[in-house]
């Protein structure tokens, strides 16, 4: 298969509604050239956005409410936002120290089906945690990258995605260096009995995310066959 070109975006710091407003006019951009049939074999597969959110919580379309174990009241109290959004999954958390990854791709450009997609997003945190000496993993009927601890089982990474008419939306959020407190707050992708970890726990120093982007970024679009413009 020819190499296709994807563009990647890194927005830095920004707040989860505006974030969401872009993914979904990306979405609607690719979906519409798709449906007008304007797409070339030279154009690209679509756009990875990479981004830190201020504290929020996302609760899943098919997730459990009461898995959020604070009120609306007392997360703003907190500094935290809420929010429903059409992804899989159940609830989890984004903050300061935690690379989140938004990929709006056409999946049909690239060869994937959306199993295999999130296969390819688990493996590239997979790959990525192997380059700090960790040994990180799937675990079976539970998407998203764990880490074993003794006989506990924490989650380094979470995934949610959506797919319509081929073309994917949201990602994956890799725990860098976030405060795990906040946590605390949820039944994490709806699970009372596993943890959530991070780089910086797991190596026991501070891995700063201007170190771990490039290293994803060649990761995923590795995992992915495609390129980007440095």
């Amino acid at each position: 298969m020819i190499e296709k070109e994807v563009e990647i975006r890194d927005l830095g710091v920004m707040s989860y509604g505006e974030c969401w407003e872009l993914q979904r006019s990306l979405f609607d951009a690719l979906c519409k050239a798709k449906a007008d049939k304007s797409l070339t074999p030279e154009s690209p597969v679509g756009t990875i956005l990479i981004v830190e959110h201020p504290a929020v919580y996302t609760l899943g379309k098919s997730g459990h409410e009461e898995n959020m174990l604070l009120s609306e009241e007392r997360l703003r109290a907190l500094g935290a936002e809420f929010y429903h959004i059409d992804r899989g999954g159940d609830i989890t958390f984004h903050g300061p120290g935690q690379l989140v990854c938004y990929p709006i791709i056409d999946l049909d450009a690239v060869g994937l089906g959306i199993r295999r997609y999130i296969d390819v997003l688990e493996q590239t945190i997979i790959d990525l945690a192997a380059d700090y000496g960790i040994e990180a993993h799937r675990s079976e009927g539970a998407s998203g990258v764990w880490v074993s601890q003794g006989h506990h089982l924490t989650k380094l990474c979470a995934v949610g995605v959506r797919a319509s008419h081929g073309v994917t939306m949201h990602g994956l959020a890799l725990n860098v260096a976030t405060d795990l407190s906040w946590f605390h707050n949820i039944n994490p992708c709806g699970f009372t009995d596993r943890g959530v970890c991070s780089l910086t726990t797991l190596t026991s120093r501070e891995v700063t995310m201007s170190e771990v982007i490039p290293q994803f970024i060649n990761h995923l679009t590795k995992n992915l066959n495609v390129k980007y413009k440095k």
